[in-house]
């Protein structure tokens, strides 16, 4: 009889084990460096959690990610850099962020880590993890990639550390057949790599319909708003242009205050500047509105291509940040769009390209061509697979963990 409840009281025991064992949480940290990264990392973070409500994530992100439910641990405006020499400059900014992201993998029993995007940090971020986990000073962890860097860009000597990845997860075809194509089999040994298509298919509705605003898109980071502005409200006040409507939208409520110090520097208040507008609304629902975009080259340029808009894309950055890029970057165009269908599809304007004059010209030709550039985008979103791409990556996430 004793000995029955002691029985009793040991399968109770260890049931009660099972239970607290079952329902340990799953800690996933998601290492981001922008704003298109934080997008991204939202999407998969949403479809992650509608399929296993046990997973906790934490991370370096922004508001997005933060509203479908990571713990920030840092935020990423903090991380606010564009090019080559401003990197340089936050170089101890990172190294010491670095350090703090690990130590807090290490004391929060973090299982799996995936870098998305923002290859110069994130690489670097990458090794310190694989150096402690091989000096056994961190537990053993799950490294994913998420829309690594650019190798068809920056050239293959980024492929060997791609390599010591557990998993590569690339979002265009084009990417998926520079690794089946270019690289050979012995070269390509030890890496990884999936494609289930564009995540961004899921969430962009195509149409073929145009509206009668120019879409302004002055891009996400500080550096680029600032050489924007200055030909933008040149642009728009200009006598040739006085008759259509210009909307600006800003990615974020705290870029207004680029704008202001903008307006203290020029001496223009673009607030009644009459035929512009400023906007903080999502594109999708102000994409019929309009019936092209110029925008900063950026994932935003993609994203309203998907929604059927012509863009034409303008770029431009400090004169030595755009000699180093010429003397390292080796692709033909800048733009996603473009890139994937191999030919230009949206004109871009770059360095001393963008230009009053310049724009003027190709607004000119867009008028007349606009409605056949919307065709080419629509056989283009066909390329980039069916509905239900973020749950197949989810799947592949939940599912390959261990």
């Amino acid at each position: 009889m004793i000995n029955n409840n002691k029985n009793d009281v040991i399968k109770e025991k260890n049931n009660d084990l099972s239970i607290v064992k079952s329902q340990k949480k799953k800690k996933i940290f998601i290492s981001c460096g922008e704003m298109s990264g934080d997008l991204h990392a939202s999407y998969i973070v949403e479809e992650m959690r509608k399929k296993d409500k046990n997973v906790e994530f934490f991370g370096v992100v922004g508001n997005k990610s933060i509203e479908a439910g990571v713990k920030a641990v840092n935020h990423i405006k903090n991380n606010d850099v564009m090019g080559f020499v401003e990197a340089l400059k936050k170089y101890s900014y990172f190294t010491e962020k670095a350090h703090e992201y690990l130590e807090f993998i290490k004391e929060n029993g973090i299982e799996t880590v995936i870098f998305v995007d923002f290859g110069g940090f994130n690489l670097k971020f990458f090794e310190l993890l694989k150096k402690k986990i091989l000096e056994k000073e961190l537990q053993n962890l799950r490294m994913v990639y998420y829309i690594p860097p650019k190798v068809w860009a920056w050239g293959k000597k980024r492929i060997e550390k791609l390599k010591k990845f557990d998993d590569v997860i690339v979002i265009f075809p084009f990417e998926k057949a520079y690794y089946d194509n270019t690289l050979k089999k012995n070269e390509s040994k030890g890496l990884k790599v999936e494609y289930f298509g564009n995540p961004f298919v899921d969430k962009y509705e195509f149409s073929d319909k145009l509206g009668e605003k120019i879409l302004l898109l002055p891009g996400s980071r500080r550096q680029e708003i600032e050489k924007f502005l200055p030909v933008i409200t040149e642009l728009v006040r200009n006598e040739k242009v006085k008759n259509e409507k210009f909307l600006m939208k800003l990615a974020s409520k705290d870029h207004i205050k680029y704008i202001h110090d903008f307006e203290k520097k020029y001496k223009i208040d673009v607030h009644k500047i009459p035929n512009l507008e400023i906007t903080f609304d999502e594109i999708k629902n102000i994409r019929k509105d309009c019936k092209y975009a110029i925008a900063t080259s950026g994932t935003v340029t993609f994203e309203i291509s998907l929604m059927g808009l012509p863009v034409i894309v303008v770029y431009k950055t400090s004169k030595i940040n755009a000699f180093i890029a010429r003397k390292i970057v080796k692709i033909k165009y800048i733009t996603l769009t473009n890139l994937n269908a191999n030919k230009e599809i949206f004109k871009e304007l770059l360095q001393e390209d963008f230009s009053v004059e310049k724009l003027l010209e190709e607004m000119e030709i867009m008028e007349k061509n606009k409605e056949n550039i919307v065709l080419e985008l629509k056989k283009e979103r066909e390329k980039l697979g069916d509905f239900g791409v973020l749950e197949k990556i989810a799947d592949y996430l939940l599912e390959n963990r261990d």
